[in-house]
């Protein structure tokens, strides 16, 4: 509409001939004389009323065109037919089958699917964001990976690399980690700031689970060891949304940089162990960096240094302390369960929900964000640690009382009673056996004085009976108070020995 503007200028303001028309805008004679033709017989002469802009124009020039070109269709309802696609299975084919059944003489199926995507082009506008220097850090796995070789056994397994690029400059980092556990997603994380030797405001990670633990479209849930390192280096979160790549289009396209101009110049090495494909990585990387941008001036090296590293926040004095968190619930036993092991918390806790805080050296332990307990962190397999403070009183007491404790404690009673204890403890298979036996004849002496314990306890010693039971029944019945039973005397022996009687000799053998 620009030329159908400056045709009607030089033809009704300037004056100028067809021809001379034709060698200004370097178009044909008969083009100029058809779109004058066009405008006289719409009426339309220069200058143009105003308000008329290029569509208002081209509506009035190429109506009649218009009309005798493109037959009345019914235009299909492209946002029900994008809305449709979204369903598995559904296809064009299928939605154009159903628009002709509706509209039988309606567009046939090419140009169904031109106009479709026309519209669908139309919709999907890109907004093009603007990168502060120093504001935002973006990071994600690259798709590709590093073979790594094992020297003894031959195998090879695939190392995953990070990519983390600077919004302003572009300035890109990669390096192979062991594995996309939590442990590694923290050390690439912590490595990539080291490179750039400061802190951006925000870093923009995908929705891994090492990262983000519930991803949601406005409100994630940070996995607390990723939102405790952001918080040591003073770093805030913005995860990207669920299935939307382009919040992270700088990173992606980095992670096509560095598959390009470092995994594939790569391809022909043989790397057995993660640390010598990083130093191998490492000269490739700084090249990526100096490589000058095509359609701007310097490089991610330059721009980095003039706009990204100054914006950059110092780095902390003491690097990270890597924690590793988990969810558990106390048992009945009040121990949580974690890393094969088991630690103790309050008693008041069993059943409840508690968070792991596992550090190298050490096990924290939170209920609702408060530290509950902490223990040194056992390295074993199947191991109990336990606070005694944990226990409930009861609990306590019972373990405080070993043998040696009650015997002692007997003994201050009286010889009868320990001696009472020692044969309780010793005609049991297993000490804590008669654990119970002793702990109840304790609390007898809570009711009685220690003299009737005493004469209970050389009564049952009289009569092999000691248990508990029978302790606890003499001193019931008062079997203590009376006089203790004289033992039977042996019958005497025969006075006027006969020949029926043999004598100790005759058993000795004298007699035989």
């Amino acid at each position: 509409m620009r030329r159908t503007k400056e045709i009607l200028r030089l033809r009704f303001e300037s004056g100028l001939g067809l021809r001379q028309i034709a060698r200004s805008l370097a178009i044909s004679v008969g083009t100029v004389h058809d779109y004058l033709q066009r405008a006289e017989a719409a009426g339309v002469k220069w200058p143009l009323p105003e308000g008329w802009d290029d569509d208002r124009l081209e509506a009035i020039l190429f109506r009649q065109a218009a009309t005798a070109v493109l037959p009345r269709k019914t235009l299909p309802d492209f946002a029900m037919v994008h809305q449709q696609l979204q369903k598995p299975h559904v296809t064009l084919q299928l939605l154009w089958e159903e628009y002709q059944e509706a509209n039988p003489h309606g567009y046939r199926y090419s140009r169904f699917c031109e106009l479709y995507q026309r519209w669908r082009r139309k919709q999907d506008v890109v907004l093009r964001q603007q990168h502060k220097p120093g504001e935002r850090m973006f990071v994600d796995w690259a798709g590709a990976t590093i073979p790594i070789h094992d020297r003894s056994t031959g195998e090879i397994y695939a190392a995953p690399l990070f990519v983390a690029t600077l919004g302003a400059s572009s300035y890109t980092y990669a390096e192979v980690a062991r594995n996309q556990q939590l442990d590694s997603w923290i050390q690439v994380n912590m490595h990539a700031l080291e490179f750039y030797g400061g802190v951006p405001q925000l870093s923009v990670p995908d929705n891994t689970k090492t990262g983000v633990t519930k991803a949601c479209r406005y409100d994630p849930d940070l996995n607390p060891t990723y939102q405790e390192f952001a918080m040591h280096y003073g770093m805030g979160v913005l995860p990207a949304r669920p299935y939307k790549p382009r919040d992270k289009a700088k990173v992606e396209s980095g992670v096509q940089l560095v598959q390009r101009w470092i995994v594939a110049a790569l391809r022909h090495h043989r790397f057995y162990s993660v640390d010598e494909a990083n130093q191998a990585i490492r000269p490739l990387l700084v090249r990526l960096n100096a490589r000058p941008f095509r359609k701007r001036d310097g490089s991610r090296a330059s721009v980095f240094q003039t706009a990204d590293r100054p914006a950059l926040r110092t780095l902390p004095a003491e690097r990270f302390d890597m924690s590793q968190w988990a969810h558990a619930r106390v048992n009945i036993d009040y121990h949580v369960a974690f890393d094969s092991n088991f630690y103790s918390v309050p008693y008041n806790l069993v059943h409840e929900l508690v968070e792991v805080r596992s550090l190298p050296t050490t096990v924290e332990i939170f209920h609702k964000s408060v530290r509950v307990a902490s223990h040194l962190r056992s390295r074993g397999r199947g191991q109990t640690v336990t606070n005694p403070e944990h226990r409930p009183k009861s609990h306590q007491a019972h373990l405080e009382w070993t043998p040696l404790r009650m015997v002692n404690w007997a003994r201050s009673i009286g010889p009868n009673t320990a001696c009472v204890f020692e044969r309780i403890l010793e005609d049991k298979p297993h000490p804590e056996m008669g654990y119970r036996a002793c702990l109840g004849i304790i609390r007898l002496a809570d009711a009685y004085t220690p003299a009737r314990m005493e004469s209970a306890a050389q009564l049952a010693l009289a009569t092999g009976a000691c248990r508990y039971q029978s302790i606890k029944s003499i001193l019931k019945n008062s079997l203590d108070l009376a006089p203790l039973p004289k033992p039977e005397a042996p019958p005497p022996a025969p006075q006027h020995p006969h020949d029926n009687i043999r004598g100790a000799q005759y058993f000795d053998g004298e007699g035989r």
